[in-house]
């Protein structure tokens, strides 16, 4: 059997894209007829992916209650893989009401944990008709258990940094600040739209988008941010554009051309005192002085 590899070139964009890449991958290696990832709460597993060569044995986004699957064994097991060759002749397996629907089938599993040890779900492969597996197609599970659970960690990871990149702060009940920092990707600028929309609408009359703390730009951001732009609006909450630097001017110009008739300021500071505040420091007697 040729061993397959995955490709340094293929990128995992999230835990959705490593599954699919992962029983894409397991198929080629195994003949059964199907391989699974479903999540549970404890109670209810769902099937996130499937893959099906002949029958469709499993359906994506099907749920059933959890002690009443295969899967569960496969928790219960622990962090090795469960190898059933034959359902008719396993005990466990047996006693479960679906095991009437695969006669002398087969089943493989092992769980998907977070990395503080909690169960995700499970990967598993079954099939209507008996399967010898090998030692290396369990390590192959255990091995592709793990990096789910790692690429888990990535993608939770990757949500919160999102969430603290689109940040809004409240600077009045009814004005907030969207500073936008680092570097500016076609991805980030939609996530920005989604974000905002949902915390905007909170009811504030303005949003200031300052801009001054941008590292890099995709210069195809242009309509995403117009996009934004246009939604605030809509949603009845007031633009106001700070920090556009001539480095992103010239890297999007037609961004910057399309701002005309926006209210724009070239500091964030102009446009704080613009909505009526000031900025206050303390000198060294402790008296407050207007900056």
């Amino acid at each position: 059997m040729q061993h397959q590899t995955i490709s340094p070139s293929k990128k995992f964009q999230n835990f959705s894209d490593a599954a699919n890449q992962i029983l894409t991958m397991l198929s080629k290696q195994m003949d059964i007829n199907t391989l699974f990832i479903a999540e549970n709460d404890g109670k209810t597993n769902t099937i996130k992916k499937a893959f099906n060569r002949n029958e469709e044995l499993v359906v994506e986004d099907s749920q059933s209650p959890l002690d009443q699957t295969f899967c569960s064994l496969a928790i219960n097991y622990g962090q090795e893989t469960l190898l059933i060759e034959d359902i008719s002749k396993d005990e466990s397996a047996g006693e479960l009401p679906i095991a009437s629907q695969f006669g002398n089938g087969a089943f493989i599993g092992i769980p998907i944990f977070y990395e503080n040890g909690e169960v995700y779900g499970t990967i598993c492969g079954l099939d209507k008709h008996p399967v010898s597996f090998t030692k290396e197609q369990q390590e192959m599970f255990e091995t592709m258990s793990s990096l789910l659970s790692y690429i888990l960690e990535l993608d939770k990871a990757q949500k919160e940094i999102q969430a603290l990149t689109s940040p809004l702060v409240p600077l009045s009940d009814e004005i907030s600040i969207l500073p936008i920092i680092g570097h500016i990707t076609m991805e980030r600028a939609y996530q920005l739209i989604d974000d905002v929309v949902m915390k905007a609408s909170e009811g504030i009359d303005f949003l200031i988008l300052d801009f001054s703390g941008i590292t890099q730009i995709d210069p195809r951001i242009e309509d995403p941010l117009l996009d934004l732009i246009k939604a605030l609006k809509i949603m009845g909450i007031t633009p106001i554009i700070t920090g556009i630097l001539p480095t992103m001017a010239m890297k999007v110009p037609h961004f910057a051309h399309s701002l005309k008739g926006e209210r724009m300021e070239a500091t964030l500071k102009i446009a704080i005192e613009q909505l009526g505040f000031a900025l206050i420091q303390k000198n060294a007697y402790g008296t407050s002085v207007s900056k």
